[in-house]
C-alpha cells in the first residue's frame, strides 16, 4: 500500500482497493493504522478523503536501523576476532 501511494502521490480508499488484492474495508483499516503512525496524511476533497505518504517517520526508523546496524557490525567483528 505504501508503494502504491508513493507511485500515485495520493489516492482514496476506493482507488487503492481497486489496485490491491484486498477489500475496501481492509484498505480503510490499514490506512487508519498508517495514519496513527503518521505515515500517511489525509486531505478532504469534497466527499472524498485522499491519502498521501508522509515519509518523515520512515527517516527516523532508517536512522535507528543504521545505528543498530553499526552496533551489530562492531559486535560481529569482535566475535570474528575472538574466534580467529
Amino acid at each position: 500500500m505504501l508503494e502504491t501511494l508513493a507511485d500515485r502521490g495520493s489516492a482514496t480508499v476506493t482507488e487503492l482497493a481497486a489496485e490491491l488484492p484486498v477489500t475496501r474495508q481492509a484498505v480503510a483499516k490499514h490506512l487508519g493504522t498508517l495514519r496513527t503512525a503518521e505515515l500517511v496524511e489525509p486531505t478532504r476533497a469534497g466527499r472524498e478523503i485522499r491519502y498521501r505518504l508522509s515519509p518523515a517517520p520512515l527517516g527516523d526508523a532508517l536512522d535507528w536501523m543504521e545505528r543498530v546496524g553499526a552496533t551489530w557490525d562492531e559486535r560481529l567483528a569482535a566475535l570474528r576476532r575472538h574466534l580467529a
